[in-house]
């Protein structure tokens, strides 16, 4: 059993400058990201210099990330589904075989999404299984319903049996947190178990639902019920979540998606994330140690 790896998201075009200044705090993994397009940047070349940059470091590329709406393909995402197969493509040179991001959507509800998600990534799918590449898909809501939404449909489970029966492709999967779904009030724990199958990365992000809250004014009220959170500052039972991903298996990482935080933002944001991958490799039963001979 390979040990899980603790990270961080970087936006993949300001890795090169950011890397050397957070990687002696101990990040085992980056996950580079970019939104809706990767904007004529030069993969290769950003490849060559990260890899520099991690040389000595023992820390990897978990995934690259490309986050848009690939089904429409409408105004600002014009380019996404050219970043989706330039990040397929180049993937290896990062030493990375994961390549993430939304599903998008079409207008109208998600049932009425799955022909276009069927056309578009059964294709993406095949170019990725020729790189041996796998695919995952965040389960971020963007603000969507069932019914309505701008953005993705893997919020859900039944969308997620509704996509991988419409692409059944062993390298497509997910890149499950449980904060999307403690923010829809679903437990994340017994979710996990069903779905760790599917999962091949893990977005370091938790949730605080204020049940008091959702007792007294529901969760359409004035007041907000739930916040987005650092782990270990959230609700969730991070030793529990990685017991079940070793169970089952799970060799990939757990990525910190900072920058959510209500509490430790700004000037504060490094001194939460460090918190967050102080407390999670802890979780983890801290660093590995190798058995008497």
């Amino acid at each position: 059993m390979k040990q899980i790896r603790i990270g961080t998201l970087v936006g993949g075009e300001d890795a090169v400058r950011v890397l050397p200044q957070i990687v002696p705090h101990g990040f085992e993994s980056f996950s580079l990201t970019f939104w809706q397009s990767t904007r004529g940047l030069d993969l290769s070349e950003t490849a060559k210099r990260i890899k520099e940059i991690l040389a000595e470091s023992g820390s990897v590329i978990s995934s690259l990330g490309i986050f848009g709406n690939v089904l429409t393909g409408a105004g600002d995402n014009a380019d996404t589904l050219a970043s989706w197969e330039r990040l397929i493509d180049h993937a290896h040179e990062f030493g990375t075989d994961l390549v993430a991001g939304f599903t998008g959507r079409m207008p109208g509800s998600i049932d009425g999404s799955i022909p276009k998600f069927r056309e578009v990534f059964g294709e993406l799918a095949k170019r990725a299984a020729d790189r041996g590449v796998r695919l995952a898909f965040e389960n971020c809501d963007m603000g969507g319903t069932w019914e309505n939404g701008d953005w993705n449909i893997a919020h859900n489970p039944t969308a997620w049996e509704m996509m991988f029966n419409a692409v059944p492709d062993s390298n497509i999967g997910l890149q499950w947190e449980p904060c999307h779904q403690m923010v829809s009030l679903i437990d994340p724990i017994p979710q996990l178990r069903k779905w760790v199958g599917k999962i091949f990365n893990v977005h370091g992000k938790d949730a605080t639902i204020a049940w008091d809250i959702v007792r007294e004014y529901g969760i359409h009220g004035p007041k907000a019920f739930v916040w987005h959170r650092s782990p270990g500052f959230g609700d969730t039972n991070w030793t529990d979540i990685i017991s079940i991903l070793r169970q089952n298996g799970y060799e990939g990482s757990i990525d910190i998606e900072g920058f959510h935080d209500p509490v430790y933002r700004g000037d504060w944001e490094m001194t939460g994330q460090v918190h967050s991958l102080r407390y999670l490799k802890q979780c983890r039963g801290g660093d590995f140690i190798p058995n008497p001979v």
